[in-house]
């Protein structure tokens, strides 16, 4: 496959995404975080197990709000109890000269240099099983590895009244921001490519006027799973104000915006999508399972595929439990226990083209979900 060059994406570790062709792949790193560190004394261990266990469960759950859960609290104090695996790195850093002192360096009479230091890095990977089993304790659902994505569309004015569209080139500032956000919370956030199809189907003006339809239509193309568009004035008294539009399984949800910091006005939107598909999408982990769906899937040809499928399969959330109850030819079928509906469990394949749906299945069965293997 060819990879657009301007396709400018949000790579979390291990997401790949193809250019046109969006796709909701499974976010991996979920259960670890990368924390720097002063020195490997057990308190800076164990406030760095502390900080990266918070970031851990904000990923899981794609909410902040978690981490003021009395469980949750008690749980930080002894981070070090769920840890799997760290890992130690170091990597150069610059620092910037303090412009408080004299620029100059007093031996040569040029101007002072940044200075480059080593940054000790401890990378902590905690164990699912033990992070699931305290949030299900917890009662907090948990948002799957496979998640929507998200397709951002913005328009910013001036002052004076000139608006462009948001782009590497003209807001490399914003798209940070955004990029830093979709890390924090493992939501995957795609932005258009805004080549000459882009840019003939929509302009400025149509993203500031945001024109559902419009958008919608200019949007399939990257087959998003939702789309966020919003407009941003810099006023000359220094305020941020804007608009928001998000479109989500034929919903069209419109608010607004104002701030006079840029990273808070940034973070608002994205937080507000964020916590509605966590909402959406998350299960409150069980020690049992509550419901049981039957799995018809095409394409198992070889015995490779065959673990694929399952191994797939037990690593989704949802799903508790899978026994094999037939295998004919290549089509094979599974029982699941789930932690959730099987509606739930059709909305969240239909996130991840591993599995292309085929319908249901046959008069006989007529809740037999029915999939063809895809990988």
């Amino acid at each position: 496959m060819k990879f657009h060059k301007s396709l400018v994406l949000v790579l979390l570790s291990g997401l790949a995404i193809g250019p046109l062709s969006v796709l909701a792949l499974p976010v991996n790193g979920l259960y670890r975080h990368e924390v720097a560190v002063e020195n490997q004394s057990e308190q800076e261990r164990n406030r760095a197990f502390r900080e990266a266990l918070a970031a851990v469960i904000v990923k899981v759950t794609g909410e902040r709000r978690w981490l003021e859960n009395v469980t949750i609290e008690t749980a930080l104090g002894n981070a070090g109890n769920f840890v799997e695996a760290i890992e130690s790195r170091t990597e150069s850093r610059v620092v910037e000269a303090d412009t408080s002192l004299p620029q100059t360096n007093p031996l040569s009479g040029s101007p002072a240099l940044p200075a480059t230091v080593e940054q000790e890095l401890l990378n902590v990977s905690f164990a699912r099983d033990l992070i699931d089993q305290l949030l299900a304790r917890a009662s907090i659902p948990v948002w799957d590895s496979n998640r929507p994505g998200v397709l951002v569309w913005m328009a910013i004015q001036n002052d004076v009244g000139e608006r462009r569209l948001l782009s590497p080139e003209t807001d490399p500032g914003i798209m940070d921001l955004m990029r830093e956000f979709a890390k924090e919370r493992g939501l995957p956030i795609l932005f258009p490519v805004l080549d000459f199809e882009d840019r003939r189907n929509l302009t400025a003006d149509v993203i500031w006027a945001l024109d559902e339809e419009t958008i919608a239509r200019a949007s399939a193309r990257y087959a998003p799973d939702s789309i966020l568009s919003g407009r941003l004035l810099f006023s000359a008294s220094g305020d941020l104000v804007g608009l928001w539009q998000f479109q989500f399984q034929d919903q069209v949800e419109v608010f607004d915006s104002i701030d006079t910091e840029l990273a808070s006005y940034i973070e608002d939107p994205l937080n507000r999508i964020t916590s509605q598909l966590a909402r959406h999408f998350a299960v409150v982990p069980s020690t049992g399972g509550q419901q049981t769906a039957r799995l018809r899937v095409e394409g198992i040809g070889t015995l490779a595929a065959y673990a694929e499928l399952v191994s797939y399969l037990e690593g989704l959330v949802l799903v508790e439990g899978v026994t094999v109850a037939a295998l004919n030819g290549e089509v094979l079928e599974l029982n699941l226990a789930l932690q959730g509906s099987q509606g739930q469990l059709s909305e969240l394949l239909s996130l991840d083209r591993n599995l292309a749906p085929l319908g249901l299945g046959s008069i006989e069965n007529p809740q037999v979900l029915t999939y063809r293997w895809a990988r």
